[in-house]
């Protein structure tokens, strides 16, 4: 399972602090659909793997309707299209990650409650990533909350132990 999220560095966690004061960001996701297509703009429904393409992240500072002017630089710029990605927590997601760690030896009883809690935020929207390309490098405007960054944590820790079998009695040679 892989889980998109935000951009790794340290620092760019920081970009959308005041867009992370919520728990969704549904509204926020249809506002930027709007925005864009009333800009004559295309969406293309992707995600840009930060890790593996050049890209500069988008500093929203203290506004957050900084996206909009990130839409708008894309279009001056004369991006035709603007790549977007959002992500949903699905419950069969959360169960993954609940039953994985139950079934861990190495879970303790903070994620395990941690896993349990975010089925609160079944069916919101706790990430939208935003991107055009140009001359080879990725311009990217993301935005999270603090549940999906915990998710992404708890999921990759599930990944992780997920398949994981280890044998409590003696290993015999044949």
């Amino acid at each position: 399972m892989r889980v998109f999220g935000p951009l790794p560095a340290p620092a760019r966690s920081m970009i959308i602090a005041c867009i992370a004061m919520t728990d969704d960001l549904t509204t926020l996701k249809d506002d930027m659909t709007a925005f864009i297509e009333g800009h004559g703009m295309r969406r293309f429904h992707g995600h840009v793997d930060t890790e593996e393409v050049p890209s500069v992240a988008w500093e929203a500072g203290e506004n957050a309707d900084s996206w909009k002017d990130f839409v708008e630089l894309a279009k001056a710029a004369g991006a035709t299209f603007l790549i977007m990605h959002s992500f949903t927590l699905k419950r069969e997601e959360v169960d993954y990650v609940v039953d994985t760690l139950r079934n861990s030896s190495f879970a303790d009883d903070d994620d395990m409650e941690e896993a349990r809690w975010l089925r609160s935020y079944i069916g919101k929207t706790g990430f939208v990533q935003l991107g055009w390309p140009q001359s080879g490098v990725m311009f990217i405007f993301e935005a999270g909350t603090e549940w999906h960054r915990r998710y992404q944590r708890l999921s990759e820790m599930a990944d992780e132990f997920d398949g994981l079998v280890f044998d409590g009695g003696e290993s015999s040679e044949e």
